[in-house]
Parts: C-alpha cells; sequence; structure tokens
C-alpha cells in the first residue's frame, strides 16, 4: 500500500482511535510526545495504527521495493527508529535492526536488577509504558492465600523495592498473587501489531493476541524503557501452515508439541515461526498463544498469529473492544500477511512446516526434555521399554502455557463426569491447580470449576508460577530428598532434569490439561479415553466423553478481589529505600565517562 493511500485511511481511522480513553503520549513508543506526568496503564489503549501503516508504506518502497511481505515483517519494519536511514534490503539472520518497542513487561525475578540499572538515566518516566508483574517468588506449598502471604515473609525487600520504583518511574505493578506475567498482558496489555519485549522467556506468549512479543534480558528493557533503539538482529521466517481441525481429544497444546517434537530445541534459533492457513481460524486467542509460548522452547525469537475473529471475540471479552475495531481497521493491510505470501509461502518464508491438524493426536513431550515427542497412543510402549515409572505420582494443570479460562473449562468437564459417578484421584497422586491470574481465579470459581476440581481431591494453588519454574515445595518429601526416580505429568512448557522439584529423577511429561486431567484420575501415564476406562464408586465401568469448554466465560470474566488490582500510582519524589545491611540491592552508581581506549587486561569470566 502506497504511503499516499495510507493518508487517506487515516480519515477514516480519526473516528475509531478517538474512542480510546487513553490516546497516547506514553500510549505507545510510535506516537510516543514528552512523558510530562501520565498515570500508568491498567488496560492498553487503541494502538496507532494509522501510523503503523504509514511506516509500513515507507519500509515498502524505499527498503522491500513493494515486494510481498510477512506479518512478522509488517510489525518488525514498522517499528523500526528510522526507516530511511535502512538503506538497502536488511539480510535475515545478518542485519541488525534498531527499533522502537511500544511496552515493556518485567517479572520480579528479573526486573529488581533492570530497575536499578533504568534509576542511572535520571528520567523522571520510562520512555514507554511498563509493568512489573510479581509471580516467580511465591512458592507452592501449603496453597493458595497462604502461599501468597508466606511469598510476602520470604520476599518483602524485593516487593517493596519493586512497589517503590513503580511508583517512582510510573509503572504498573501487579502485586504477588494478581497472577502470571503472560496470562495478564495477554488479559490487559497485549494488541495486535504492536511490539514488546518482556524480561522472561515466555514473553511470546502475547503474540496468540498478534503481537510480536520478545523475551530480553535486563538490559535490554532498560535501554527501552529509558528510549533508547533496541538492536535485534533481522530474524529468518519460518513459515507453519496449519489445516484442518482438531480432534475432540486434541487441544492447541498438541500442535506445539508436535512442532517442537520436529524441530528439536534448537531448531527455532533465530527464527520467528509465523502461523497461517485456514486451520488458524478453527483456534482460540488463548489456544493460540499457548503454541506462542512454547515456541522458546526451539529457540525462537517469538512466534506470531494473525489477527482474526478469535481476537477481537478476546479483545471485547477483556473490555477492550475499542483497542478491536481498530485492529479490525487495519486488518487487512497490517495485521495479515500479504496475499502474495499466504499464495506461494515457500518464497517467502525461509522455511515451511505443514500440519495437518486432523491427523494430530494427544501427546506428552519428555522426560527431561521439551522436544521428546511421544503420542498418547506409543506412550505406554515407550514407558516400558525406557523403564519410564508408569504410576503417576502428581498431576499439575496451570503456567503461563495452559491456566486460560479454556483449558480449565475443559478439564474440568472430565472432573465433573468424574465427580458424579464417585471417581477421585486415587491415593499415590497428589492433583494440583493453578489459575493464571486472578480474574481466572474469581471466574472459574464462579463458574463452578473449581468446586469441581476439589471434588476429585484438587489442591488450588496461587495465582502464580509455583512448580513450572521451580517454586514447589513437594510433600512427597522421601521423593525429593532421596532422589527416587518417579513420574509427574504437566501443563508446562518446560521439563529440564531437575527444574520442577529439585530431584533430577523427577521425570516430568508435558502435555495438555485434559491428558493432564485423564492422568490424575487414572494414575497412570498413557491412560487413553478411546481404550481404556475408569472404574467408578461402584466398581462398574466409567468410558469418560471428550470434553466440552468454553472459549470464553458466557458470563463475561469477573475482576475478583479488589487487592489483586494494579497499583497505578505516579509520583516521581517517591523514594526508593536501601537497606545498608541488603544482601540484595543497594544503589548503582555510574560507570566512569569512557576514554575512549580499548580495556585491556580484563578477567575472562566464561569461555
Amino acid at each position: 500500500m502506497l504511503l499516499s493511500s495510507s493518508v487517506q485511511r487515516l480519515r477514516s481511522y480519526t473516528a475509531v482511535r478517538a474512542g480510546s480513553a487513553r490516546l497516547a503520549r506514553r500510549g505507545y513508543a510510535s506516537t510516543a510526545m514528552p512523558p510530562n506526568v501520565n498515570l500508568p496503564q491498567a488496560k492498553t489503549g487503541v494502538p496507532n495504527y494509522a501510523l503503523f501503516e504509514q511506516r509500513l508504506a515507507m519500509v515498502r518502497s524505499l527498503v522491500f521495493q513493494d515486494r510481498p511481505m510477512t506479518l512478522a515483517e509488517k510489525i518488525l519494519y514498522a517499528h523500526l527508529d528510522s526507516p530511511e536511514s535502512l538503506g538497502s534490503t536488511p539480510v535475515r539472520g545478518e542485519t541488525y535492526l534498531n527499533l522502537r518497542p511500544d511496552r515493556v513487561a518485567m517479572q520480579d525475578a528479573s526486573a529488581p536488577m533492570a530497575l536499578q540499572q533504568f534509576a542511572l538515566a535520571n528520567m523522571p518516566q520510562t520512555a514507554i509504558p511498563a509493568s512489573i508483574h510479581c509471580d516467580h517468588l511465591i512458592e507452592a506449598w501449603e496453597g493458595g492465600e497462604s502461599d501468597v502471604t508466606h511469598s510476602w515473609q520470604t520476599s518483602r525487600e524485593t516487593y517493596e523495592f519493586l512497589q517503590a520504583a513503580a511508583a517512582k518511574y510510573g509503572i504498573a505493578f501487579w502485586k504477588p498473587g494478581a497472577g502470571i506475567i503472560h496470562q495478564i498482558v495477554l488479559e490487559n496489555y497485549a494488541a495486535p501489531g504492536t511490539l514488546m519485549v518482556g524480561t522472561d522467556s515466555h514473553t511470546p506468549n502475547a503474540g496468540g493476541l498478534g503481537m510480536l512479543a520478545i523475551g530480553v534480558g535486563g538490559a535490554d528493557a532498560v535501554d527501552a524503557m529509558a528510549g533508547i533503539p533496541w538492536e535485534l538482529k533481522a530474524p529468518r521466517l519460518l513459515g507453519v501452515q496449519l489445516r484442518g481441525h482438531l480432534g475432540p481429544w486434541c487441544s492447541p497444546k498438541d500442535i506445539i508439541l508436535h512442532l517442537v517434537g520436529q524441530l528439536t530445541v534448537k531448531g527455532g534459533t533465530g527464527y520467528i515461526i509465523e502461523y497461517f492457513g485456514e486451520g488458524v481460524n478453527s483456534l482460540s486467542c488463548t489456544g493460540m498463544a499457548t503454541i506462542c509460548n512454547m515456541g522458546a522452547e526451539v529457540g525462537a525469537t517469538t512466534s506470531v498469529f494473525p489477527y482474526g475473529p478469535a481476537m477481537r471475540r478476546y479483545l471485547k471479552a477483556t473490555e477492550r473492544a475499542k483497542v478491536s475495531e481498530g485492529a479490525d481497521w487495519a486488518q487487512s493491510d497490517y495485521l495479515a500477511a500479504d496475499a502474495a505470501v499466504q499464495a506461494s509461502p515457500e518464497k517467502y518464508y525461509d522455511k515451511v512446516i505443514d500440519i495437518d491438524l486432523s491427523k494430530l493426536e494427544p501427546s506428552f513431550n519428555g522426560p527431561f526434555t521439551p522436544d521428546l515427542n511421544t503420542p498418547l497412543s506409543q506412550i505406554k510402549d515407550a514407558a516400558k521399554t525406557n523403564g519410564w515409572p508408569q504410576d503417576v505420582k502428581a498431576a499439575l494443570i496451570g503456567s503461563c502455557t495452559n491456566s486460560s479460562y479454556q483449558d480449565l473449562s475443559r478439564a474440568a468437564s472430565i472432573a465433573r463426569q468424574a465427580a458424579a459417578r464417585g471417581v477421585r484421584v486415587p491415593e499415590g497422586t497428589q492433583f494440583l491447580v493453578a489459575p493464571g491470574s486472578e480474574q481466572i481465579r474469581a471466574t472459574m470459581e464462579r463458574d463452578g470449576m473449581m468446586e469441581a476440581f476439589e471434588a476429585i481431591g484438587a489442591k488450588k494453588l496461587a495465582n502464580a508460577c509455583g512448580p513450572c519454574i521451580g517454586q514447589w515445595n513437594r510433600s512427597d518429601e522421601k521423593v525429593v530428598q532421596e532422589k527416587l526416580p518417579n513420574t509427574i505429568v504437566s501443563s508446562f512448557n518446560r521439563n529440564f532434569r531437575a527444574r520442577n522439584d529439585g530431584n533430577p529423577n523427577t521425570l516430568n511429561f508435558l502435555t495438555s490439561p485434559e491428558m493432564v486431567m485423564l492422568t490424575a484420575l487414572s494414575g497412570k501415564l498413557g491412560f487413553d479415553p478411546e481404550i481404556d476406562t475408569l472404574r467408578d464408586a461402584e466398581g462398574n465401568e466409567l468410558n469418560l466423553e471428550p470434553p466440552a469448554g468454553d472459549e470464553l466465560p458466557a458470563k463475561g470474566y469477573e475482576a475478583g478481589r479488589a487487592e489483586y488490582q494494579p497499583i497505578l500510582k505516579y509520583d516521581s519524589d517517591t523514594e526508593i529505600k536501601y537497606d545498608p545491611n541488603s544482601r540484595y540491592f543497594a544503589p548503582m552508581q555510574p560507570f566512569p565517562r569512557w576514554d575512549g581506549k580499548d580495556y585491556v587486561n580484563l578477567p575472562i569470566l566464561i569461555k
């Protein structure tokens, strides 16, 4: 699309964007004005799609000579710091790009160092919107609120530092118990066609809402918050074409488990994975987020889906209808790959993988690596061949990968079938459920899902990462202390040795929430609902029906408890207090100005 036509489209877009309550100043980096005094955001405003399209038209003309572009290219190059300075067409895997992200998201384990570095910038406020999410320091132990309270005892200094820094620099602060960073971002901040950096490897989760979301280190986040162009090597592009529809026992998790098995943990390094094809429209927004989330397991820079009806529904359900209206306006020109790309993908992607969804079956990835993919029909034989324990000691549903309303509603439909016949999780198997956010917890409790899980013996954990990242004070002390071989199944994203409970002999098999639910009820690895049956309280066989769940709650989302809503304070006079005896925090001092000479005799830290 030429620049002149972008200008013409601006007139029709003005009415859409004028309806947003937060239009800029710090609304989006691409529309940045002097920071002045702006409160942090609870919800994202409408992106400036007209400006994105104008910048894209410039890039098309000056850099790409009007060749067709993929979705990832459009978003990436619309965020160039200076399109006219790029000169020649960038070479994928070689050229470095200077980009202007729209937003930064940080979790509590990585934010402290980033914010101490940002303080050296002497800025009154972050240059672009940012948020802090306290989800990594809550240990799963007694469950629910008790674990949140305990985290304040063990991590109070960190929380108080982060809250003070958030207030000083105008950053949204989500307290412990509010939810997992990636679920909160999806519910509140992700917007199609925008660019975000986050200080967590599973930041690409927001690609399920059409955002280019990239996991970075703290120093990169500081650059973005300070208004410095962020540098990225031009990624290669991997196109994944989805065809058909998933079977009744399959879920979006099975798509990415299958793809990780194909690519291995290194096969996506340096690539953006872009999904396309008619099969995309059969997936929910949160299902697409699950797929993008686990793209990190193949080393991908990020993953992204084109804007479509499922994203529109999700934006409206999460009180961002104006964002969906803006995205509708920009859909054909900006929020999808060009028609020529979709017609001949092999010409425009560096690699293309074709997946027929109708041929997939539920599967398990592991143990000890997320790329060892075994279909459900083969897992029993594989366990016998490899000597994997088939008795399952723990079944866990949750993590940033699978803790959405749809995930939990489908699993709960299986739990209700079991509870109706008096079936409970067998003794010796622990069943743990962790909601992804306070909004999800409140909604699932209102709709009876938690009651269904508890009826079969579930324990509810806090709205946090918990066992997925190793924050698990596991009750089976003998297994952990004696390092006994044992099998667990989870809806998590990673399963490297000793990651979840510190026991190098715990075998974690990654799978969908539906398969976790079946495994919990049977207590055995590889229960196949199309072949195997459960025994009810009276000893009769119970054949389970395929799961049925809602993509979105029919009654809308519940906000949850007031104490878990974000703190949106901005006061540049806020004092960040440092304890002189602290083991963790101290004000940083600027490095001396470089004298222009080479450094010599430096110690080698790693080779």
